[in-house]
């Protein structure tokens, strides 16, 4: 199956033995490898899964508008020719969570080369800054590049208004030079010869040399000319970043209150602009992101997509659909118990897996009459399909906890 970027990523095997030897199993990296292991970090409903699923080539993450659909803290990998990419989940920011859907910022951050910071421009309230979250992480961490993705441009109405969000989201500074913005009656005079997202491209892509490529063709993307200068930073501040927990939560009570009127960040190497959901411009980041890799050793076999076992991903996969389709709080209280796990005599995976739910309303609004409970098995199933690369019959069942 080709993937919507025009590559042929490995599929994840559904048996677990095999899954789990190729993750301990020596990388069959080249002879002069490359590596770049990228941070994820974003509001809830950003889209981070979305876009990595489209990175990835299979839908291996959960997705759905619900807050919190991705829970686990698996690496998604990505290998191609002399380098890998993989990022360490994600780091996506809500108050009053589950302290067991807590990922530490620390924890997550500490390794990475590259700072991935995703931003919903759809949505209204909260398009013009930076998750507080966000910015205290990018603040405690200054020392690693970052680049500002803007998703769902797609939905966007007015394109225009990308160019005063890009201007308070960074300040009005990227790559360390000032951003010089054409007025907006050019900006008009030029969307009538292209389309209002390439009109803007262009303007922004004047701001900066050739040598800096965002927001220019796949074709045309070079290496950031901070890259080298970052890596060396890094490298010097690495003692400075693995210090005690305590000092790191002084510095974040100290960061918290320089940040407060604080709505962008003015530190940003690049800015593309993408919808993940289509795949719009996808393909650039992912050029960018490979062109950034350094020197370095493999983690992971080329045939690895993700470092989740088979049985987490089918949770994972289900969970996103109860997710999508089930009203509030519902799903979130749904237990998953796989009963059945084999392959059947013509090679295809059965699977079985028990839904149960606590009051007698959640398993009428599931299973009554079978329809939802069927969609959300046919869906679930195509998806598996994808990432297992075998024919899938998935089968749910609506059960009460007892």
């Amino acid at each position: 199956t080709e993937c919507a970027l025009g590559q042929h990523p490995p599929p994840v095997s559904y048996c677990k033995a095999e899954q789990d030897n190729l993750l301990v199993h020596q990388p069959d990296e080249p002879e002069n490898p490359k590596v770049l292991r990228v941070a994820i970090i974003g509001a809830p409903n950003a889209g981070k899964s979305t876009l990595s699923n489209k990175l990835l080539g299979r839908k291996v993450f959960p997705v759905s508008k619900k807050v919190h659909t991705t829970r686990c803290k698996a690496h998604g990998v990505i290998t191609e020719e002399d380098t890998q990419l993989f990022h360490n989940g994600y780091l996506s920011f809500r108050h009053n969570l589950d302290k067991s859907l807590i990922h530490d910022p620390w924890d997550s951050m500490k390794h990475a080369d590259l700072v991935l910071v995703l931003v919903d421009v759809s949505e209204r309230w909260t398009q013009n800054r930076l998750n507080p979250q966000v910015l205290q992480c990018l603040s405690q961490f200054p020392q690693i590049p970052s680049i500002l993705v803007m998703n769902k441009v797609d939905l966007l109405k007015r394109k225009a208004l990308l160019l005063d969000l890009v201007t308070e989201l960074t300040e009005g500074v990227v790559n360390g030079k000032k951003l010089k913005v054409k007025s907006m009656s050019k900006m008009h005079s030029d969307s009538t010869r292209n389309s209002p997202l390439q009109s803007i491209q262009t303007c922004l892509s004047e701001n900066t040399s050739k040598e800096s490529g965002y927001l220019q063709d796949a074709s045309e993307v070079q290496r950031g000319s901070g890259s080298d200068t970052s890596c060396n930073m890094r490298a010097s501040n690495s003692d400075h970043m693995l210090e005690g927990t305590e000092k790191a939560q002084i510095a974040n009570h100290q960061v918290s209150r320089d940040l407060k009127n604080k709505k962008g960040w003015p530190h940003f190497q690049e800015i593309f602009m993408l919808a993940a959901i289509n795949g719009e411009a996808v393909e650039t980041l992912k050029k960018y992101l490979l062109m950034q890799a350094k020197p370095g050793r493999w983690e992971y076999h080329s045939r690895v997509l993700t470092s989740q076992s088979p049985q987490e991903i089918c949770d994972n996969v289900i969970r996103g659909k109860l997710l999508e389709y089930l009203p509030q709080e519902v799903p979130y209280t749904v237990l998953q118990k796989t009963e059945m796990w084999e392959e059947g005599p013509s090679g295809e995976l059965i699977i079985l897996q028990n839904l149960l739910v606590q009051k007698e309303t959640h398993k009428m609004l599931i299973g009554v009459g079978g329809q939802l409970i069927s969609r959300i098995a046919q869906e679930a199933g195509e998806d598996l399909m994808n990432i297992f690369l075998c024919d899938v019959h998935l089968k749910l069942r609506v059960k009460l906890k007892k």
